[in-house]
């Protein structure tokens, strides 16, 4: 190991811990010791404090041991250059450098809020659950956390942009020389959030802590990690270094203008941090010569590289962590990735928009013969973006046209779905919801470039022969944006999306003879299965029988298999023995059995990307459902954080368990305890959301008034308040037969 790099990381870990120290001190002087500390939203107390150490920070006196086991773990700094042949101490001063910055950075919510203008601070665990089914399914094949800055703004945006066009998450803390890579960006107007993959922490380095402590809280959250001993350390180790493909980038922009020597700029705190990102098996690239690891041992290949021209670092960086990135090719005049799907365009910044509130929009899929379909046809039936007014609405009807041998009208809808995202991906281009409601934007900035109503088709046709080539053979695309037209062809569009509806509705579990499994999740949650039927669809929302049967159709030995039901071993719970001799081996022996419709016997397991989480309230002797976006506390005395903790990662919890949000209004939600006359609880936000399926359902088993009697937050929090207003309204659920 090079020597400068010990000596300069041992350096920086005590002056971090030193400074820990007196941010520590003037907090408990000011606010004492039993003054709270936390960060928003979490169930993992100070997350690297949870892994490393087992603690569970939750006042500011705890913090005092946190300390003491950082310094502990620091090495000596030497007189002059340390030769280490191993990262053993340089990793210990890391781990001690991590501590320092939790204490760092959780003191600045207990003096204040230290999220303002275009910095976010810490990832609750709502987002992270959000991103995760992103890191699953490969949308999101890893993240990159920057320190520093470009040279030039231009270069800062080519940068971004370039993960972007990868989908590769970007979280962006500390600064060189007072400018950070987050300002550059904010400079030139590139919009930052979760959902354009691109997340500003903070301007000092110690913000850094908040990507490792979100790589901690995946392996605690997806891969079952128990956190708490140096085997836990082992094991985050080992665990993101295989599973959570992440990477340091540190920036020393323009050392030479500032008269300092090439890398100078990279100071003793960032390599004190790299050496504590290096414990979780992250790699180092830097753009500035600095002294350079090559060993391979902690991390797949190279520790630290360095020297690497800002235009080859992307390249390099994936080389460094193995990473396999495929750049989507698509003929349009505008970057396209999942990194642009989230991105949103503004009024000021629109030329045109179609549909929303404006005009009638939407877009409609169909099959047909391969006589009736040209490939890689694509007609626009009315004006084009150049002969269009900037700042005004126009219609919008996108239609595509699939023919294939092995294409059935069943994956329709399925495949329809993805038009959003496919759009989405294009920077520049906003599109909101599907069938009759989408709502669709194009920039002053992708107009400029050449950007035309055209290349909606360019990219349909690509992206499902891209995405569904065993399915499908030939794909046509007609769009119209001539208004009569339009206005012709909605309603046409609105009687298949209906009949659609009757048909998939209409679906029973006891119709079909085989259900299917969902692994995709076992990435991050190795033993974790969702089994997946007409009525019960998997627990993350995105994935229904019908998908998955279109998923296999596309990739037999993808994520999605069939799995014959067998005999029926409980009818009421939702018992087979095909689908547990199935779940024992694809969960590697941890799961002997489970319940399709029960949550108090053997209900299926979580794997962190829930939409909603359904629990039992003992006292109310009924059931709660809360979704991710409710930061509030439940009936139970839990947050969704604190219920998200103890239900994820893989494990089988009676009296608990995630759920997607379709599943509530199914004839089979927990109905082997009683079904929707359980439901006792929901947030007003979800409850409002799934009205429009549940008040038919509740119709057609007789319970029309149960809707009104279901409490929300608003009419009560804690438990005593639930049994009152339960009591008051009459519901069933206190009549029912005892939960436990």
């Amino acid at each position: 190991m090079s020597k400068i790099i010990a000596t300069a990381a041992i350096r920086g870990a005590h002056a971090m811990v030193a400074r820990a120290e007196e941010d520590l001190q003037k907090t408990i002087k000011a606010k004492g010791k039993d003054a709270q500390v936390a960060y928003p939203n979490t169930a993992y107390y100070l997350p690297i404090m949870l892994l490393f150490m087992g603690q569970k920070v939750q006042k500011l006196g705890d913090l005092e041991e946190s300390l003491q086991e950082a310094k502990s773990l620091l090495g000596r700094i030497p007189d002059n250059e340390l030769w280490l042949p191993y990262l053993g101490e340089t990793l210990d001063s890391g781990v001690a450098t991590l501590i320092a910055e939790e204490i760092i950075e959780s003191l600045k919510y207990v003096n204040g809020n230290p999220v303002e203008g275009i910095w976010l601070g810490f990832t609750p665990d709502n987002i992270l659950r959000q991103q995760g089914i992103k890191l699953v399914d490969g949308r999101m094949p890893g993240f990159v956390a920057i320190a520093g800055c470009t040279k030039k703004n231009s270069e800062a945006v080519d940068l971004i942009q370039g993960f972007q066009a990868r989908n590769i998450l970007v979280f962006m803390a500390g600064n060189t020389n007072g400018k950070a890579i987050a300002e550059q960006l904010a400079e030139e107007g590139v919009e930052m959030n979760w959902d354009t993959f691109t997340v500003p922490y903070g301007k000092e380095i110690t913000a850094a802590i908040h990507a490792l402590n979100f790589a901690a809280r995946s392996a605690m959250t997806f891969g079952g990690v128990e956190p708490g001993d140096m085997k836990a350390a082992r094991e985050i180790l080992l665990y993101n270094k295989e599973r959570v493909h992440a990477f340091v980038m540190a920036l020393g922009a323009d050392s030479k203008a500032k008269g300092l020597d090439d890398g100078q700029l990279i100071t003793d705190e960032k390599y004190a941090t790299a050496a504590g990102a290096i414990n979780f098996g992250f790699p180092v690239i830097a753009d500035v010569p600095i002294p350079e690891i090559h060993p391979t041992g902690i991390c797949t290949y190279e520790h630290v590289i360095s020297g690497i021209k800002i235009e080859e670092i992307i390249s390099r960086a994936i080389e460094l962590r193995g990473l396999t990135i495929k750049i989507e090719e698509i003929p349009i005049p505008v970057p396209y990735g999942a990194g642009f799907e989230g991105e949103r365009v503004r009024k000021e910044d629109m030329h045109v928009q179609f549909g929303g509130k404006y005009t009638d929009a939407f877009e409609l899929l169909r099959m047909k013969t391969l006589e009736e379909v040209e490939d890689g046809k694509i007609e626009v039936i009315g004006p084009e973006i150049d002969e269009m007014k900037q700042g005004e609405a126009y219609p919008l009807a996108i239609t595509v046209e699939v023919a294939g041998r092995e294409f059935q009208e069943d994956f329709e809808s399925v495949l329809e779905r993805r038009i959003h995202e496919f759009i989405s991906c294009a920077h520049g281009i906003f599109h909101m919801g599907q069938r009759s409601i989408i709502w669709v934007r194009i920039s002053k900035e992708a107009a400029e470039k050449g950007f035309k109503v055209k290349d909606f088709g360019e990219i349909l046709v690509a992206k499902f022969h891209d995405e569904f080539s065993k399915i499908v053979d030939r794909v046509q695309v007609k769009i119209y944006t001539d208004k009569a037209k339009v206005a012709e062809l909605v309603n046409t569009a609105k009687e298949v999306y209906n009949h659609r509806d009757d048909k998939v509705g209409a679906m029973t579990d006891e119709d079909v003879e085989e259900y299917y499994s969902c692994t995709l999740c076992q990435s991050y949650a190795p033993n974790h299965v969702c089994i997946v039927t007409p009525q019960r669809l998997g627990l993350c929302g995105a994935y229904t029988w019908l998908d998955c049967k279109a998923s296999h159709q596309i990739d037999e030995h993808g994520p999605n298999e069939p799995v014959k039901k067998g005999d029926v071993i409980d009818a009421n719970k939702g018992q087979w023995s095909n689908i547990n001799a199935y779940i024992d081996v694809k969960s590697n022996g941890n799961l002997k059995k489970f319940n399709a419709y029960s949550i108090m016997e053997e209900p299926m397991t979580s794997c962190g990307c829930f939409e909603c989480i359904a629990a039992v309230v003992p006292e109310a002797n009924g059931i709660m459902i809360v979704d991710r976006d409710f930061t509030g506390m439940t009936p139970i005395g839990m947050t969704f954080s604190s219920l998200a903790g103890q239900v994820g990662g893989g494990q089988q919890i009676p009296g608990f368990t995630g759920i997607g949000k379709l599943y509530i209004s199914s004839p089979k939600f927990i109905s082997g305890e009683g079904g929707h006359k359980r439901i006792v609880w929901m947030t007003k936000q979800l409850k409002d959301e799934v009205a429009e399926r549940m008040r038919p359902q509740l119709e057609v088993e007789g319970l029309s008034d149960l809707w009104d009697k279901i409490a929300t937050e608003e009419d009560a929090e804690m438990p005593d308040q639930l049994v009152e207003y339960l009591t008051k309204v009459g519901h069933p659920a206190l009549e029912m037969e005892s939960l436990f």
